[in-house]
């Protein structure tokens, strides 16, 4: 399987969310082989290439309805630039949780922001849910600057949530209503 074809493609001016590639392995595994972009993440960085094939491999069976699992694609030369996600999607509850990470040479453009809107976008839209969640280390100020930008509110405290490397994180739970994003949209 080179990509999952029941993801749909969204366009943005920037950016576009697309199907995870095969061909995007060595960009991913540039990703999360970067200790700063692990830092706040629930797993170690990376060693080996062979890491960013077997998480491709586990992704990439991961389908809509249950997993939006897009690659943060530039949308000039489609080039892989993060990812964002909708996953743990519970149709009953109308409920997702949303997960996003970026090259660190491609941060501070706002191309995260927009993938994220993008995400949200489809969430609230298409997927008629009724709520988004978020969970953030409490030390990624970006991750969660971004998040209360869009209008997220930050709800409670999980300690000790993650363990990373051996040392224990906590996380910030962040929700959005579908209320909250027609405020905010």
């Amino acid at each position: 399987m080179d990509e999952c074809t029941d993801l749909p493609v969204i366009e943005g001016q920037r950016v576009r969310l697309r199907p995870l590639r095969r061909t995007d392995a060595a960009a991913l595994f540039t990703l999360y082989a970067d200790p700063e972009v692990c830092r706040y993440w629930s797993f170690a960085p990376w060693t080996e290439l062979a890491q960013a094939d077997a998480w491709l491999d586990e992704r990439m069976g991961w389908k809509p309805p249950a997993t939006f699992g897009w690659a943060l694609a530039d949308r000039g030369d489609d080039a892989f630039v993060g990812t964002v996600s909708l996953f743990s999607l519970s149709g009953p509850n109308r409920r997702a949780e949303l997960g996003y990470s970026l090259l660190p040479s491609r941060q501070g453009q706002g191309l995260a922001r927009e993938g994220v809107g993008l995400a949200l976008a489809h969430a609230f839209g298409p997927l008629d849910l009724e709520r988004v969640e978020a969970d953030v280390d409490p030390r990624n100020g970006p991750s969660w600057r971004l998040l209360e930008h869009f209008g997220f509110q930050r709800e409670g405290l999980l300690r000790h949530r993650w363990r990373v490397g051996g040392e224990f994180a906590d996380s910030w739970i962040y929700g959005m209503l579908r209320d909250d994003y027609r405020r905010t949209a």
